[in-house]
């Protein structure tokens, strides 16, 4: 690995654990997932650069040659990062729809890369990789003077320096083409030195087209392999609400949550799909299987101890008899509390697994709302369940635009901001560093963490 930028050419060709296999992959589509958000977020050039230079800090350092030098070995990062490249192109293969996605998240991660890429060390890149471009020497520069001044800024035709320019085959700058920045003579593009990355992206990009094809020509050869096709097919679900953490219990705050605090909380802290659920079993009395189980992993997590659960249930499904709760409910409610069966901790369930498993039917009120309800039904309820906080009616269209667009927690992101406005959140700030939501206690940790700085500020001020 010669250089921090790869074109991913050449399989990784090492051993490595499954475990390794699976941690590389997830760490890197959290990036993707997140620039993908960005793009259904209208985020600006800039306000992707911040969110994804953060993720990759945190998750896939990548450190250039020269900064690494002597201080940490960059063949570690290297590695990782040509490895979780190549498990996502088994994960992405599988569809057109699925190929466009990872190609656009991938070129942009690519992009950012080769933008912050040292000037030494990105023009060593270029130089290894061989793109059929001709440097346009003195004479032809002389031939074409006056077209070539064309293409070039007032501040550059100032310049004491000469301009530089290669010749291409114009299939390899279409974009360049389209925007009337290329001179354009017996079927080659005259490309300005400054517009040469766009070269370096365009190949970037059909090569890994070109590959994902061909990988997914190859795929079928591994459908026998049990450990690896549930993984992949995991993984490749990842588009649709980012990569979560795992929670399996709820953070240290020192704060106990009782069974009498969670309808004040839902009103003011829930995300739509937990709000749903809190009014179907107050209206009904009653949740079924998967809405308990959705219902309840989230407010174990969220702090409620099993004794405050099996309270606040029981006052819950009011309309039954003790033996009934007792013999039917109390169980299942201590077994997802790990006290009972098998005694495992039991993970409340992330957006990714709430959009994907346990489609809901009739009569059921667990799910993702901004997936399984109607549009008019979905509208209705945001209405219902946020106007006191701050949404209004010229919220919907944005919102609605993102459902349609399949980026149901982009949506559930932006209500997040709408809602938590009188707080300090702007629009693109998300759940805190421009983070999408990707599990619901995530949504409800994060508003309870504003809520808590909100009144610590006012007691300041009260003081001061």
């Amino acid at each position: 690995y010669p250089h921090r930028l790869n074109f991913y050419d050449v399989p990784p060709l090492f051993e490595v654990t499954l475990e390794e296999f699976e941690e590389s992959a997830i760490d890197r589509l959290r990036i993707l997932a997140e620039i993908e958000s960005s793009y259904a977020r209208n985020r600006s050039w800039s306000e992707l650069k911040e969110v994804t230079e953060k993720l990759c800090k945190k998750y896939l350092p990548l450190h250039a040659n020269k900064t690494a030098l002597g201080k940490i070995n960059p063949l570690e990062e290297r590695k990782r990062d040509h490895l979780g490249h190549f498990v996502l192109r088994l994960a992405f293969c599988r569809s057109e729809e699925l190929r466009r996605r990872f190609v656009t998240a991938e070129k942009t991660l690519f992009k950012l890369r080769y933008e912050e890429e040292l000037r030494e060390e990105k023009t060593e890149f270029v130089k290894s990789l061989n793109f059929g471009w001709v440097k346009v020497d003195v004479n032809e520069r002389s031939s074409f003077e006056a077209e070539l001044r064309a293409l070039e800024r007032a501040d550059e035709r100032e310049a004491p320096r000469v301009q530089e320019y290669v010749k291409v085959h114009w299939t390899k700058v279409p974009d360049l083409v389209a925007k009337r920045r290329v001179f354009l003579r017996g079927g080659f593009a005259y490309v300005h030195s400054r517009d040469v990355s766009n070269i370096v992206y365009h190949e970037f990009e059909t090569g890994l087209q070109k590959a994902l094809e061909h990988t997914a020509k190859m795929l079928p050869r591994m459908d026998e392999d049990t450990r690896l096709v549930p993984l992949l097919n995991n993984l490749s679900q990842g588009f649709i609400a980012g990569i979560p953490s795992e929670w399996s219990s709820a953070p240290l705050s020192g704060d106990e949550i009782r069974a009498d605090m969670i309808d004040e909380m839902a009103k003011k802290h829930f995300p739509l799909c937990m709000r749903n659920l809190h009014e179907c079993l107050t209206r009904d009395r009653h949740l079924k299987h998967f809405g308990r189980l959705q219902y309840g992993l989230f407010l174990k997590v969220l702090g409620l101890s099993i004794d405050e659960a099996v309270l606040f249930w029981r006052k819950s499904f009011s309309n039954i008899t003790d033996d009934k709760f007792n013999k039917e409910y109390k169980y299942n409610i201590r077994h997802s509390y790990g006290l009972e069966g098998k005694r495992a901790n039991y993970p409340a369930k992330s957006c990714q697994q709430i959009l994907t498993t346990d489609k809901p039917g009739v009569g059921d009120c667990h799910g993702c709302p901004y997936r399984h309800f109607s549009p008019e039904n979905l509208q209705s309820s945001l209405l219902t369940h946020y106007s006191l906080q701050g949404l209004g009616t010229t919220d919907l269209h944005e919102i609605m635009r993102t459902v349609k667009d399949g980026h149901y927690h982009v949506a559930c992101t932006r209500v997040f901001e709408i809602t938590h406005a009188s707080k300090g959140v702007k629009k693109g700030d998300g759940i805190g560093d421009g983070e999408s939501v990707t599990h619901p206690n995530q949504y409800a940790a994060r508003s309870i963490e504003l809520e808590k700085e909100q009144s610590q500020e006012g007691t300041v001020m009260a003081v001061d």
